[in-house]
């Protein structure tokens, strides 16, 4: 009988990505994001355990949505007061916070367990080009998995 394989601490090695949103489809690249994140394109990859990278997403506003979805899909939220129920449609935040946008696609896309939120705390969302990582050197993330940069 053969054992479950499970990479040590000090065998995960963790690398910084870029990925570049600009004229990508918001579903196609959330799901290249999501697998760079949960570690899915390396070889020491386990389900229970985080061996993702670190992912750096630029152009988040210039992410392209298809069909009727600026207007269809509702992001709703409540406050937790009487009267505190809000909803914005995805055209709405897109103009208004379109780091928002991308993080929730990703988010949808990770477990919804403690193992997703520690994931989802290795990507870093941004709306234009420019972002403050240079010192931890990140290259170009690769093309499989529609996350292409």
């Amino acid at each position: 009988m053969s054992r479950t394989y499970t990479p040590k601490a000090s065998e995960i090695e963790r690398r910084w990505l870029v990925v570049d949103a600009d004229g990508q489809t918001l579903g196609r690249l959330a799901t290249g994001v999501a697998r760079l994140l949960t570690g899915k394109h390396k070889p020491g990859y386990a389900t229970h355990i985080d061996t993702g990278d670190h992912v750096i997403v630029v152009n988040a506003a210039k992410v392209r949505v298809t069909g009727d979805k600026a207007r269809a899909v509702r992001y709703s939220r409540h406050s937790g007061y009487p009267g505190g129920y809000r909803e914005e449609s995805l055209g709405h935040l897109l103009e208004r916070r379109p780091e928002e946008v991308v993080r929730r696609a990703v988010r949808g896309m990770l477990p919804h367990t403690t193992l997703g939120t520690q994931q989802l705390r290795k990507l870093k969302v941004y709306a234009g080009k420019d972002h403050p990582h240079e010192a931890q050197q990140p290259v170009p993330a690769p093309a499989a998995g529609g996350a292409s940069s």
